[in-house]
């Protein structure tokens, strides 16, 4: 057990970049890290240790560190006792070139935090630890993740992607599928019901692709949401090939199943669907949109959207406008494309000029900005109900109580803000709404549920 002199724990502090996978695997690291005798602090000022948690989807992610590391040199120079380390999809892509040239003490990637505390042990003797082999088995599902409280947990319930997108490195990065058994994700969310947990949001790269022997996706869904109806369900991320009838109608047969799904298309056109390797095409897509909507009335959906692959040409990218206004989206992550070496897409060079890119990525977060307003205003005079995430971020401590916003989000994923009331975290609340902008919903207290 790592132990400083005394009975004071060592301190780990952990900076979380990228997605929510990020995040999940952050508190199993907590997990791992205080099992083995570390405490967690929320400042690096007072840390022994200090790691950050990377993402490697975009170049953008990647310059962000760089750069922190530059700032967290300048920190070691002046604490030499301090033990620094790379986790997760940087770790394992740039293993070699962040020990040598950040002088990191310690690279780990996704499949070996288990490692982490000897790994760490033998930094603060001098020496340099690396461990980034990919598994096909891990999955972590024995590790009691580290929570810091609220009222939303996320949880992994399958690992790595086999789809093998031709921009994406995750499978580089975070290996092959793998999922964890259903039994042990319905023990964590009932662990997390009896803590207090409120909503839990389920994992995966493609969590469509889930599967525990004669168990699928919509299975594991329908578990989850049987453990307690007043608990919110959530999942991303779904891929569209794998996105089932039978996952349709779990999702529409369990109120608690939020209606809100992430279906990530990355292009309107057959053409570079196909050089992305997308599996699906620009027609089966928007029939399967037709579908949920269909089945799941008030459903809300986003996407994600690439601009700029290479080789796509003007006409190309007016028919992703096409089809967001075919769709209307409820809101999107939108990007410019970013090369990844190592991905096959990286071999059909990056043609498309960033000024294109830029251009191209203006106009469609600006068509989607105009959608997502349109359908925010028709909720105007509706009542909604909200579930009571607390302070909104612009809200202020006043002298009155009654100055201070509420936000919190419905179940199709709109954050919502209002007027403090009697309302508390965890609490479902019916809100009127009374204004609305492309990204918030404005409104005022009609009732609790």
């Amino acid at each position: 057990m790592a132990q400083m002199s005394g009975d004071n724990k060592l301190k780990v502090y952990v900076e979380t970049y990228g997605c929510q996978m990020n995040l999940a695997d952050t508190e199993i690291v907590l997990g791992i890290m205080n099992k083995s005798g570390y405490s967690p602090t929320r400042t690096m000022d007072d840390a022994d240790v200090v790691l950050l948690n990377t993402c490697s989807v975009r170049e953008h992610a990647e310059q962000k560190i760089h750069q922190r590391l530059g700032v967290i040199k300048k920190q070691k120079g002046d604490r030499p006792g301090l033990v620094v380390g790379i986790l997760g999809c940087m770790a394992e892509r740039l293993r070699l070139n962040l020990m040598e040239k950040h002088k990191v003490d310690v690279v780990v990637g996704p499949d070996e935090y288990r490692k982490l505390p000897q790994l760490l042990e033998g930094a603060f003797s001098g020496t340099q630890g690396i461990g980034v082999r990919l598994s096909r088995t891990e999955t972590y599902d024995d590790i009691v993740p580290l929570r810091t409280g609220g009222i939303s947990a996320w949880i992994s319930v399958m690992r790595g992607c086999d789809k093998f997108c031709t921009f994406c490195v995750v499978p580089f990065t975070r290996g092959r599928e793998r999922s964890r058994s259903l039994r042990s994700v319905v023990r964590e969310v009932e662990r997390l019901v009896e803590q207090g947990f409120h909503e839990v949001t389920l994992l995966g790269q493609n969590v469509n692709s889930y599967r525990d022997d004669r168990f699928d996706f919509s299975d594991l869904l329908a578990a989850v949401a049987n453990v307690d109806k007043k608990v919110r369900v959530r999942f991303t991320t779904s891929h569209p090939q794998d996105l089932s009838d039978k996952l349709i109608d779990t999702i529409a047969d369990h109120d608690n199943l939020c209606k809100y799904i992430h279906l990530p298309v990355q292009s309107g056109s057959n053409r570079v669907l196909e050089a992305m390797k997308r599996t699906y095409t620009r027609e089966y897509y928007i029939e399967l949109v037709r579908k949920i909507r269909r089945r799941i009335p008030n459903v809300a959906l986003s996407t994600d959207i690439i601009a700029g692959f290479p080789t796509e040409t003007e006409q190309e990218h007016r028919e992703t406008l096409n089809l967001m206004e075919e769709v209307k989206y409820d809101g999107a992550y939108m990007f410019k494309y970013s090369p990844r070496e190592g991905t096959p897409a990286y071999n059909l060079g990056n043609d498309v000029t960033d000024d294109i890119k830029s251009r191209r990525l203006s106009e469609i977060i600006s068509l989607q900005q105009d959608i997502s307003y349109e359908l925010n205003k028709s909720l105007i005079g509706k009542v909604v109900e909200v579930m009571v995430e607390g302070p909104s971020r612009r809200s202020r401590v006043r002298d009155k109580k009654s100055d201070i916003q509420l936000s919190g989000r419905t179940d199709t994923n709109k954050t919502v803000v209002f007027p403090l009331g009697s309302s508390k975290p965890g609490d479902v609340v019916s809100i009127r709404i009374v204004r609305a902008s492309a990204a918030t919903l404005f409104g005022e207290v009609a009732g609790s549920i």
